[in-house]
């Protein structure tokens, strides 16, 4: 067995002899025999010619969409390319774990930047320097309320994805997740929540717009949740705050979110951004790092890390949690983007969602056999219920540059329409709609 270590033989051998080996197979004495491999086939190295020609044959069987009416989680935005230029530069990209932060003000400077805007976003006043996804938020929201209670509630049409990941983390932390069903409105059924409230419940998690599209009555369900002694989380979306109640104006203790829509490309599924803020009194249970604003000894401003040590989170089973770095990159180029696009911008884009998603609702459900699933009013994702989403018509509008809606099930489908669709192109789904096979 070849192995890449630094330690020399002798080295190797006082260690070996510590733990009662004689060699570094023995370590893996255990191991039935047939997982062990002898030798791994990997074919001989290749020239950067031929390597990058397979790269390029392997990049071509994706198909890249001019136009995706996709949402669930992953949304579609314009991203200016002054963000993309901003962001690549080598200060930023190399940019990671400040662990002399007092040295790293530059670092530090775009956390707090990034900490401030999460704020005004959300209304929370608290936020940490970012998480790896919603899911991961929501993992950490709930262990943030489980001091004294065991249980969180899931409740309404939450994304099955940020729901499956809370679960992993409830499982590991043998605290009890409960999931309620949406009502067939397809929102939060309020007598199903009361109903699974009860003394050990810690806090109650709810999405909005939720995963269907439609917009909720957070503040009923935070109502809902305090009364019963619960804490409310609130999954928002980051474009939908600058034109809906902020969480904070609804009753949550916690917002999460997930930060993709913030300048962030569709990637494939990452890397994105988990968005975690709070009120002021949760603010010590609030994991990762968390930037303040200083002066020097000049009187210079300055930041530093601020409520908590980072050695907080690397306490084994008495830690809080064990997340004490943070998605520096995307933090970063969430800030460039929204200090981009300003308030007025991001107003802008919201409504263009909004004023998109109703049109092409509004000519889709004026086919024959074409119906909203659901009544309630959406920002910029609805839910179908027809039989004339067929495969014929997914393919035709493949053949366009059009991915179309996400299929839930044989008759219902989830479409989003952002700022990027144009008419002409919402003109031709509805078109092809109406030709059917």
């Amino acid at each position: 067995m070849s192995i890449y270590t630094p330690h020399t033989d002798k080295d190797l051998a006082e260690m070996l002899a510590a733990v009662g080996v004689k060699k570094l197979d023995d370590l893996y004495a255990d191991a039935p025999k047939g997982l062990k491999v002898d030798k791994i086939n990997i074919p001989e190295g290749k020239s950067q010619m031929l390597v990058e020609k397979d790269f390029a044959a392997m990049a071509g069987k994706n198909k890249i969409y001019d136009t995706i009416l996709r949402g669930c989680g992953a949304y579609d935005h314009y991203i200016p390319a002054a963000v993309t230029a901003l962001v690549n530069r080598s200060e930023f990209v190399t940019a990671y774990t400040p662990y002399q932060p007092e040295i790293s003000q530059g670092v530090l400077q775009c956390i707090f930047e990034y900490q401030t805007m999460m704020c005004e976003l959300s209304g929370m006043e608290v936020s940490n320097a970012s998480v790896y996804d919603v899911g991961t938020a929501v993992g950490e929201a709930i262990k943030m309320c489980t001091e004294r209670k065991n249980k969180a509630v899931i409740v309404g049409a939450v994304n099955p994805q940020t729901a499956a990941v809370a679960k992993t983390y409830c499982n590991a932390g043998n605290e009890k997740l409960v999931q309620v069903a949406p009502d067939k409105n397809g929102l939060v059924d309020i007598k199903a929540l009361e109903a699974a409230i009860d003394d050990d419940t810690a806090c109650v998690i709810a999405q909005c717009p939720n995963y269907f599209g439609l917009i909720e009555d957070m503040t009923k369900i935070a109502e809902t949740a305090h009364a019963k002694g619960a804490k409310f989380v609130y999954i928002f979306n980051p474009v939908a705050a600058t034109v809906l109640k902020t969480p904070k104006e609804c009753g949550a203790d916690i917002a999460v979110a997930e930060g993709q829509p913030l300048g962030m490309p569709l990637s494939y599924g990452g890397a994105y951004l988990g968005i975690l803020t709070c009120d002021a009194k949760m603010s010590r249970r609030m994991p990762g790092r968390v930037v303040g604003q200083t002066v020097d000894k000049n009187g210079k401003t300055a930041y530093v890390l601020t409520l908590q040590a980072r050695e907080q989170h690397i306490r084994r089973e008495k830690a809080l949690s064990s997340i004490c770095s943070n998605q520096a990159l995307c933090a970063t180029t969430a800030v460039v983007y929204l200090a981009m696009m300003g308030k007025t911008g991001m107003k802008q884009v919201a409504e263009a969602c909004v004023s998109k998603a109703h049109y092409l609702a509004k000519q889709l459900t004026a086919i024959d056999g074409v119906k909203l699933k659901y009544k309630g009013e959406f920002f910029h994702e609805f839910t179908l219920e027809t039989e004339k989403y067929t495969k014929a018509v997914e393919r035709k509008l493949d053949k366009m540059g059009i991915l179309g809606g996400y299929k839930v099930n044989a008759t219902d489908s989830i479409w989003c329409v952002t700022e990027k669709a144009s008419r002409e192109v919402l003109d031709q789904v509805v078109a092809v709609f109406k030709e059917g096979k």
